[in-house]
């Protein structure tokens, strides 16, 4: 996933949590320090990264195979390489979901 992507991804969700924190009279909250945290935010963090694992670990291995390391196999390479880019489509629709809904809710009228 490109910089670009995630900036942008992360700034719609700042401003989702702003939103949030509007409409619930509470005062603008900070943006969370704790990796153990629970919430939407830190869910689409973790999912971010593993993403990002997952598709790291999958270049790795198409590395390793090209380079004829043994033990490694075509079939793995190529099933993980899939398993990464479904993962990374599947992450852009969730993705385009969440701008689409984003943008709706800032049309309403108060």
């Amino acid at each position: 996933m490109s910089t670009s992507m995630l900036s942008s991804l992360e700034s719609v969700l700042a401003k989702m949590q702003a939103l949030s924190d509007v409409a619930g009279n509470r005062p603008i909250s900070a943006k969370p320090t704790s990796s153990t945290e629970s919430g939407f935010a830190a869910e689409l963090s973790r999912s971010l990264q593993r993403l990002s694992a997952m598709q790291n670990q999958a270049q790795d291995q198409a590395k390793a195979f090209e380079a004829g390391v043994p033990g490694i196999a075509l079939n793995d390479v190529m099933i993980d390489m899939q398993t990464a880019s479904v993962a990374f489509q599947t992450t852009v629709q969730v993705r385009n979901r969440l701008v689409a809904a984003y943008q709706e809710i800032a049309s309403m009228p108060v």
